[in-house]
C-alpha cells in the first residue's frame, strides 16, 4: 500500500484565498494517496464555513475542517494531530505549488532512506516586479546557509521526525523558525529542491516592499536572538 501525504493548511479569514488553493491541489495528479486538512484559527470560523458550503470542492475531495486555537503554531500542530498521513506538507493559503514541485517533493520522500526527513522549496512571489526577483534569491541563498526555510517555502516533513521533536512551538508567529530550529537540534538537515513554490505577494502590496522586507528580517533577528514571540507578535 502506498504511504499518504497529508497537506495541512492553517487559516484565518481566508475566505478569498482558500478555495482557488484547494482547486490547485485537487488539478493536481498526485501519485499518492492524500488528504487535505484545513485548520482554522479564527473564533467564527468563517473560513470553514465557506468551505461546508463550497459543493464545489466537496463533490472532487473530501477536506477535514479543523477548529483551532488562533496563532500558526498551534493551527499547524492541531493539523497534524487530525493527519494521517505519513508525510506532513504544511502549505499557506495563499500559496500554490505546481505540478513538477508535487512530483518532486513526493519523490524526495520516497527516495530519501532516513525516515527522519523534511525539505522545503525555493520562493516564487507572485508579482512581475523585478523587485521581487532579488527577494526571491536573498530568500533562496538566506535559507540554504541557515539551513532554515520559511512557511512560505512549503515545508514538508515525515510524520517521524515530526514527533520526534513534538511539532511546532506553540508561538503565535515565528513558528517556521522554531521547527526549523528544532529540526537542527537533533542533527537533521533539511533538502531544498531546486523549484519554486509561488506565494501571493499580498503582504508586500499591503505594507509596503521595503517595510515587509526590512520587518520581517528584524523580527526573525529579534526572536533569534532571543526575544519571546509574545513580545515580537505586537510589531507583526
Amino acid at each position: 500500500m502506498k504511504k499518504k501525504l497529508s497537506i495541512i493548511i492553517p487559516v484565518y479569514r481566508e475566505a478569498a484565498f482558500i478555495s482557488g488553493t484547494i482547486h490547485s491541489i485537487l488539478d493536481l495528479k498526485i501519485c499518492v494517496p492524500f488528504e487535505i486538512i484545513v485548520s482554522d484559527g479564527e473564533s467564527t470560523r468563517s473560513t470553514l464555513s465557506l468551505l461546508k458550503k463550497d459543493k464545489t470542492i466537496s463533490c472532487r475531495h473530501p477536506v477535514k475542517l479543523i477548529p483551532s486555537p488562533l496563532g500558526r503554531g498551534s493551527q499547524l500542530n492541531a493539523g497534524a494531530k487530525a493527519a494521517l498521513g505519513e508525510l506532513f506538507f504544511f502549505l499557506h493559503a495563499d500559496t500554490r505549488m505546481d505540478q513538477k514541485g508535487m512530483d518532486l517533493m513526493i519523490a524526495a520522500w520516497q527516495d530519501h532512506v532516513d525516515p527522519l526527513f523534511c525539505g522545503a522549496f525555493d520562493l516564487h512571489i507572485n508579482s512581475e516586479k523585478k523587485v521581487f526577483r532579488m527577494i526571491e534569491k536573498i530568500a533562496s541563498l538566506r535559507s540554504r546557509f541557515t539551513k532554515i526555510p520559511y512557511g512560505d517555502q512549503g515545508i514538508f516533513m515525515s510524520r517521524q521526525l515530526f514527533e520526534k521533536i513534538n511539532g511546532f512551538p506553540d508561538i503565535p508567529i515565528m513558528e517556521d523558525v522554531g521547527i526549523m530550529s528544532k529540526v537542527k537540534s537533533v542533527s537533521i538537515t533539511p533538502i531544498f529542491l531546486s523549484h519554486t513554490i509561488t506565494t501571493s505577494a499580498r503582504r508586500w502590496k499591503d505594507q509596503g516592499i521595503l517595510y515587509t522586507t526590512v520587518k520581517n528580517w528584524v523580527l526573525i533577528s529579534l526572536y533569534l536572538l532571543g526575544i519571546p514571540p509574545n513580545v515580537l507578535t505586537k510589531h507583526y
